[in-house]
């Protein structure tokens, strides 16, 4: 069983930049496919990229394909979220996932855990 903990949200002015990290604890982190997905106020939860096991594969979301670029580090049990050109679009409140679907899908599948999420507000 995996469990996962967001960090790395905060306030950051339009054009800048973030980088969140979502740790795991449990020994099936390294062969789980890697996700990260957002809540904005009033909007339902959206997928923003997926990277496979071997850090190899990624897909990503139309909305911050060129500017955001999803990692791991299957040492450090850590899946990185590095967000460039951030615009207020960008405001939500970004989940990990961790499950067992494949990495070219916006869906999570099979089993399933999510993080508590990290506040990202960008400011105009």
């Amino acid at each position: 069983q995996v469990q996962l903990v967001e960090s790395g949200g905060g306030l950051v002015q339009a054009g800048g930049s973030l980088r969140l990290s979502c740790v795991a604890s449990g020994r099936t982190f390294s062969s789980s496919t890697m996700g990260w997905f957002r809540q904005a106020p009033g909007k339902e939860r959206e997928f923003v990229a997926h990277i496979g096991w071997s850090g190899r594969s990624t897909y990503y979301a139309d909305s911050v394909k060129g500017r955001f670029t999803i990692s791991r580090d299957n040492a450090k049990n850590t899946v990185y979220l590095q967000m460039n050109s951030l615009t207020p679009e960008d405001t939500a409140l970004y989940y990990c996932a961790a499950h067992t679907g494949p990495v070219a899908s916006q869906r999570p599948a099979g089993v399933v855990r999510w993080g508590q999420g990290t506040q990202v507000t960008v400011s105009p």
